[in-house]
């Protein structure tokens, strides 16, 4: 190492995706030392991207002397504080942060971010949805999009909307939401937590973290997670929560002519419930969260309603994957938890109409908050996974058919087998994918594939 370069900050990223990437291209820029390190596989992409721009990394193993001297890491949230090269670094004092604290330390730009166990993915592409049909310079960002750093760096934006997991809010320390959006807590990544629902909600509530009076919180009125954690902590944030029925002091509700009302003090919009594009409980909920977030942003009521009116959706969130022999399939792969398994039944026909394929990595599932609306609306569960001994258990005096499949293809074909004219069969597997597939991503879209093929399309 020269003179020159001891001078420098050196800064390590571990892992090789997008925001590790991201965060390494970042560094350079601002004329750090920087290297990046993945004990996996990095994509040919991100090789080339490295290679490209002369960034030294490495895959398929860490260096302990390449990273222990670091300055500052910078750590992919899929990386568990418990892994041992991490504890190391904290125990020698180094600072671990994410690449979202890292990207926001270079830009004035306003954070709209948004996290909660269900409905964050759809509500953050329903916000970015509105500011771009309104005119405002937003960026993509956080767990879809582009990596902030990234963007910080080469594609900078007057705003930007960021979705948080509870993984990437653990190593977030100064970073600050203009409009933090917290949609709902429940059960979930449990395992990551030591099985303990306290220390996952406390990640989620780090998205309040250095809020100002000048900032607003939007939340869900009647989430009682929600309710009782904020008797344990304050926020200088302006509140603004949103709930279904009319509550004293909602700023979102639906009034008893159908019409959802938005109303900031400063901005009060209403629109026909009706003319939402999304539909369901939970899509009003996150319609709700969204049309706030535009107000807060100033952006007019005639741009919120046309936006909130014309979005097309989240692909695997009740997406409808086709129809074959007159059955409806839905892919709702992102439902990697119970409760979003929860409001997917919800959506669902009365009446035993539904075919349902539940199985993957189980999280430390709870089952029992599905259970009536199994009892009401499912003829039948597939059980698709490496082990679904835990399902099978669970529901197979519960339903009057229950299948055991180890394949997508075996699933796919039981599923077709239970199913009727004018039922649907609903792919919302309660679980993580990473048994059988690389992705929720993965899975729906092999998932819409097998049924393309069942229809010879």
């Amino acid at each position: 190492m020269t003179d020159n370069m001891r001078d420098k900050k050196r800064l390590v990223v571990l892992g090789g995706g997008e925001s590790g990437v991201g965060a390494a291209v970042l560094a350079q820029a601002k004329g750090m030392d920087v290297f990046l390190s993945d004990a996996g596989t990095i994509a040919p992409r991100y090789v080339a991207e490295l290679e490209r721009r002369g960034i030294p990394f490495e895959q398929g193993g860490h260096t302990p002397e390449l990273i222990l001297n670091a300055d500052e890491v910078v750590k992919s949230p899929g990386i568990p504080p418990t892994a041992p090269l991490v504890k190391e670094l904290v125990a020698k004092g180094t600072p671990v942060i994410s690449e979202i604290e890292f990207g926001g330390r270079y830009t004035d730009a306003k954070m709209v971010c948004i996290t909660g166990s269900n409905g964050k993915t759809t509500t953050t592409m329903l916000i970015y949805h509105i500011l771009r049909e309104a005119g405002v310079d937003a960026g993509l960002a956080g767990n879809v999009g582009r990596s902030l750093a990234w963007q910080v760096a080469e594609e900078p934006h007057e705003v930007y909307v960021v979705e948080l997991s509870s993984f990437q809010l653990e190593n977030m320390y100064e970073f600050r939401a203009n409009i933090a959006v917290l949609m709902n807590i429940t059960p979930d990544h449990l395992d990551r937590y030591d099985y303990k629902m306290q220390n996952y909600i406390n990640a989620k509530f780090r998205i309040l973290q250095n809020q100002t009076p000048r900032d607003a919180f939007i939340f869900w009125e009647d989430d009682p997670v929600i309710r009782r954690q904020l008797e344990q902590v304050t926020t200088e944030a302006r509140l603004y929560p949103f709930a279904e029925h009319p509550e004293e002091g909602a700023a979102a509700w639906v009034d008893e002519d159908g019409e959802l009302v938005l109303d900031t003090s400063e901005q009060k919009l209403r629109m026909p419930r009706r003319e939402l594009a999304l539909r369901g409980l939970h899509n009003l909920f996150n319609s709700m969260a969204a049309g706030l977030s535009a107000c807060l942003m100033e952006v007019k009521n005639e741009d919120i309603r046309r936006a909130l009116g014309d979005f097309e959706g989240v692909e695997h969130r009740l997406e409808p994957a086709g129809e074959v022999d007159g059955v409806r399939w839905i892919n709702d792969s992102k439902a990697t938890n119970v409760n979003s398994c929860w409001y997917a039944l919800e959506s669902m026909p009365a009446g035993k109409q539904t075919v349902l394929i539940l199985g993957g990595k189980d999280k430390g599932n709870d089952y029992s908050e599905i259970l009536p609306l199994v009892r009401e609306k499912v003829k039948g569960i597939v059980a698709m996974g490496k082990d679904n001994a835990k399902i099978v258990e669970y529901f197979g005096k519960e339903v009057p058919e229950l299948r055991d499949t180890h394949s997508l293809d075996e699933a796919v074909e039981a599923a077709r087998a239970m199913a009727s004219e004018g039922d649907i069969v609903l792919l919302s597997p309660c679980c993580a994918s990473f048994d059988l597939f690389t992705s929720y991503e993965d899975r729906g879209r092999r998932f819409k594939d097998a049924v393309r093929a069942l229809s010879g399309k």
